[in-house]
């Protein structure tokens, strides 16, 4: 059975946005606003591109996504690069900290520059975050976790890191509705995450590109100047980054509530060991999750498999989920709903902040 949802003097407020996006939104926005989630172009002239497949000028095309970042709905079109081909040390961490000192933990822990998502759930572990340390980190993922536990006062913390991935893709489906978003697609194949070997021009390249990319007609050609490249070649480096899995894709990103999802609810699965590999890419291939995993079970935590499903509504969100249950047996779950979100940015990579962190925090 589902777990029994905590008593409401212990549930925060959820907020939602009945009205859906926080500007209006016509039929070519969602439509557009889809388009830039899944694969802008590695073109010349990608929103070119794009307004071919929205029915649109590529003038209005730039039009809209101007004023789609202006109204604060596209939070940035940027690079997606992948942190752990990348080399990066990354997990999921839950903490379990006093209610009444969570915002100066959040602050504490949000210090840190590979801490790219912090949220607090409706659990006993009421913090739950993902953080990244450079592959020249002296003080490596664990030393970081043990700065942060000392310096927060943490009573406990969970280190969930990714065993298996199923699924990272974060779209939110602008123009379906809830019966689009509890759909089945087809099972995905667990994503090989290694690490990849690169050279300096590669980081040189990710230096200029990563980060909010100009709404432009040609919004490559900014960073090739930076990089005394002719931009066919800086295109040509892109599409062979993205082949060998350093880059996942460029996309637009989304501020969730703003454009109407206001609620994401992050569903954990018992399941047994040996089932993993036959339930969770069923459970990823559902359009309206975003993120699964297989993660590690604990005596108090024996949820192996993570999704998470992002919805207009708390309700849309159980309907998503409920739609996973129904489709692959599993009942036993819990869903840990975000009532503050206290950080959320695309991580930058081989900055100095990373090592300026570790000096201050640790004297390393």
């Amino acid at each position: 059975m589902t777990a029994p949802t905590p008593t409401s003097a212990a549930v925060p407020k959820l907020r939602t946005r009945k009205d859906g996006a926080a500007i209006p939104l016509d039929d070519s926005d969602r439509k557009l606003l889809n388009l830039m989630q899944g694969a802008f172009p590695i073109a010349r002239r990608p929103y070119a591109e794009v307004a071919r497949q929205a029915g649109i000028s590529e003038d209005e095309a730039l039009a809209r996504v101007a004023r789609l970042v202006d109204g604060r709905i596209i939070r940035q079109v940027t690079p997606i690069y992948d942190t752990r081909a990348l080399g990066y040390a990354s997990m999921l961490v839950a903490a379990k900290i006093d209610d009444d000192k969570l915002w100066q933990a959040a602050k504490i822990v949000n210090s840190h520059p590979g801490v790219s998502h912090n949220y607090r759930r409706n659990h006993e572990f009421n913090m739950w975050f993902t953080i990244a340390t450079a592959p020249d980190s002296p003080l490596g993922l664990q030393g970081t976790l043990e700065v942060l536990q000392a310096r927060t006062g943490a009573e406990s913390i969970r280190q969930l890191p990714t065993l298996r991935l199923f699924k990272i893709r974060m779209d939110l489906e602008m123009e379906g509705d809830t019966k689009a978003l509890s759909q089945a697609g087809e099972a995905q194949e667990p994503v090989d995450s290694d690490p990849v070997p690169y050279d300096e021009r590669d980081v040189a390249v990710i230096g200029a590109t990563q980060g909010d990319m100009p709404v432009i007609a040609e919004p490559f050609q900014p960073a090739a100047q930076r990089l005394n490249m002719d931009t066919d070649a800086l295109l040509e480096h892109l599409d062979g980054m993205r082949q060998r899995g350093l880059l996942r894709r460029v996309a637009a990103i989304l501020f969730h509530r703003r454009a109407g999802f206001s609620a994401n609810g992050m569903g954990v699965w018992k399941v047994p060991e040996d089932r993993v590999m036959d339930f969770g890419p069923r459970m990823a291939a559902f359009r309206g999750i975003s993120h699964c995993y297989q993660r590690p079970t604990y005596q108090d935590w024996p949820y192996s498999v993570f999704t998470m499903a992002h919805g207009r509504s708390r309700e849309e969100c159980d309907a998503i989920l409920d739609a996973i249950a129904e489709s692959t047996g599993i009942d036993e779950r819990a869903t840990l709903y975000s009532s503050t979100e206290y950080k959320k940015v695309r991580l930058l990579y081989f900055t100095e902040d990373y090592r300026a962190w570790e000096r201050e925090h640790a004297g390393v």
